[in-house]
């Protein structure tokens, strides 16, 4: 059985940094992975996706230079370092396993239930 667990969320300052994981088990092969949000009263969006090796990631424009993916294969994890946190930043965030490391979330086949974040100005 497949399951994908994110925790690192929390309640934080704005300008601040959290660091949010997603934890795999279960899959036989290596997946992209892709970090999904979705804020009160608004539909889930794309944030962040990684490649299988690691090699390429992708990023909302929202977030560039302030969003970081990583992966630590051996580990199963996925990070998602996020910096100089605004109150925009505010939404529960998912991780996801798929095929590709794409911002259209019907590419991925497996969803974590997601950790909130909430930040304070």
């Amino acid at each position: 059985q497949v399951q994908l667990v994110e925790s690192g969320g929390g309640l934080a300052q704005a300008g601040g940094s959290l660091r949010l994981s997603c934890a795999a088990s279960g899959l036989t092969s290596t997946y992209a992975m892709g970090w999904f949000r979705q804020a009160p009263g608004k539909e889930r969006e794309f944030v962040a996706a990684i490649s299988r090796d690691g090699g390429s990631m992708n990023y909302a424009n929202s977030v560039k230079r302030r969003f970081f993916i990583s992966r630590a294969n051996a580990e199963n994890t996925v990070y998602l370092q996020i910096n100089n946190l605004t109150p925009e930043d505010t939404a529960v965030y998912y991780c996801a396993a798929g095929a590709r490391a794409t911002l259209m979330s019907q590419w991925y086949d497996y969803w974590g239930q997601g950790t909130q974040v909430t930040v304070s100005s």
